[in-house]
């Protein structure tokens, strides 16, 4: 036990130095092909950052514990929603997009139809399930790359955004942050390297990955001695775990006045949960819907576990679509949210 303290206490270092470092390489890349944060947090960021629920849930699904890659995938969103992004909407609420919102919106919710419709007409999880999320994810990429393509030609068009506030502009960042900007690492002020914004991008990746993967093994070593369910497991602790990286880059970003890059991020690894994690879990081992109790004879992953994912989602992006702002309300209200949630879990 005193073992598996001090390795979550290892896993913990590592995630706060990996997330600084990731944060620095993503910005100094985006500032460099002067692309909107917010994209560069819904693809490259979100990918770093849920390589952890990749490797977990698909390391489940090989062995056959379905459900805790479910509960993972889930759980993740769950938490990356109504606690990661709900503390720092919270504590700092921002501007956001809609123009740089609406794809991963959209996708998200498209991508949840087709699971919901799963899980509620069929209760199980096919391969052709798996193999249609993860061509959701290849198309995502696809189509984020060519918004990519398009935002790095048309810098007048960015440029006019910033300036009304949709996005974060460099000049706003430099007014906050003054000399020590994120992107000036050195005392004349020169912008850092390409290679060293990728290297700083891939070190802060696999530090995180690893600090992630420490606190997930550890912490379920120490809940399953202490006799908490399998599904239980993923859908706080293995959840809460894995969305480590998410958090640290969250408050990272947050600290550096990176709050697009940090929403980005949020929404981006919430949708990769969703076709990517769980189409990896269920492509390598199909299973069934998991079932760990009852309500009125129902699974209860039916009446909370779902449509909570759905709500805490609704709440983070349609009023921010609307309002192109974060406001205060929508943090406390998914906090409240994800407080009773896992408190459900345990009591069920």
């Amino acid at each position: 036990m005193l073992f598996s303290v001090f390795m979550l206490v290892v896993g913990f270092v590592l995630l706060i130095k990996g997330g600084d470092w990731f944060v620095d390489g993503a910005t100094g890349i985006a500032r460099r092909f002067h692309l909107p944060e917010i994209l560069i947090g819904a693809t490259v960021v979100s990918i770093g950052t849920t390589l952890p629920e990749v490797m977990v849930s698909a390391g489940a699904a090989a062995q056959g514990s379905g459900s805790i890659a479910y509960g993972n995938a889930l759980g993740s969103i769950i938490c990356n929603t109504a606690l990661i992004a709900a503390l720092t909407i919270a504590i700092k609420p921002g501007v956001a997009a809609r123009k740089s919102l609406k794809v991963p919106v959209a996708f998200f919710f498209s991508a949840a139809a087709i699971y919901c419709a799963v899980a509620y007409i069929f209760g199980e999880f096919s391969r052709i399930t798996g193999i249609i999320l993860l061509s959701i994810f290849v198309i995502y990429m696809v189509t984020t790359v060519i918004r990519m393509k398009k935002s790095g030609a048309d810098i007048e068009t960015v440029q006019a955004e910033e300036e009304k506030g949709a996005i974060i502009s460099e000049a706003e960042l430099e007014a906050k942050s003054g000399e020590d900007h994120v992107v000036e690492s050195k005392e004349d002020g020169t912008k850092d390297s390409l290679p060293k914004d990728i290297f700083l991008l891939i070190l802060g990746a696999v530090l995180i990955a690893v600090g992630a993967d420490l606190l997930v093994d550890h912490a379920t070593i120490i809940a399953t001695e202490l006799g908490v369910s399998e599904k239980v497991i993923g859908l706080t602790i293995v959840a809460l775990g894995t969305s480590l990286p998410e958090f640290v880059t969250a408050v990272t970003s947050l600290i550096k006045g990176h709050g697009s890059l940090s929403l980005g991020n949020i929404i981006g690894a919430n949708l990769f949960n969703l076709v990517l994690v769980s189409g990896v879990a269920i492509t390598i081992n199909p299973f069934e819907l998991p079932v760990s109790g009852l309500i009125n004879g129902i699974n209860s992953s039916l009446i909370i576990d779902i449509p909570v994912v759905l709500a805490v989602m609704l709440i983070l992006t349609v009023p921010t679509l609307i309002k192109e702002k974060l406001s205060r309300w929508q943090g406390i209200s998914l906090l409240s949210i994800y407080a009773a949630f896992c408190v459900l879990q345990f009591v069920i």
